[in-house]
């Protein structure tokens, strides 16, 4: 069951099905987020925390097993899909999509501040963690440009 959540119910999986390669997993996750994030577009913001606070919860425990050495394999997807849904929390529209493009770019390139310090913590922890980080910033992100139009 761990390892069904920890790749995003298989979407973790696909790109070593189509490309003989774990690489660019994390943005199926991402991908997968974006169409729980679509279903409740219209929910109220706290609806979207409560799933990104299960999905955090998920990652948690999921991913335990798979971080040995402090490892964090590519196809374990599920941090994407929780630090994709943080970016979301209470936006739509533009808001939502620079939110969805911060929180990808700042999980894939880790320059932001506090993006690879938190993948440096220890186990599934630093695995959930940086995610979680790159998601405040899109969230941030996302609600700025809300703000600002």
């Amino acid at each position: 069951m761990q390892k069904l959540i920890a790749t995003g119910f298989g979407v973790g999986l696909i790109p070593r099905r189509l490309f003989n390669t774990d690489n660019g997993a994390g943005t199926f996750g991402a991908a997968l987020a974006a169409l729980v994030g679509l279903a409740l577009w219209t929910a109220p913001w706290w609806i979207d925390l409560l799933v990104a606070l299960v999905a955090m919860g998920l990652s948690l425990w999921a991913a335990a097993p798979f971080a040995e050495g402090n490892s964090d394999p590519n196809w374990v997807v599920i941090d994407e899909v929780a630090g994709t849904l943080v970016a979301f929390i209470g936006l739509q529209d533009v808001g939502w999509l620079v939110a969805l493009v911060v929180a990808r770019l700042g999980d894939i390139f880790k320059v932001l501040p506090g993006v690879p310090q938190a993948e440096r913590l220890p186990g599934a922890v630093g695995i959930t963690a940086d995610d979680v980080v790159a998601g405040l910033y899109g969230l941030v992100a996302g609600w700025t440009v809300t703000g600002l139009i």
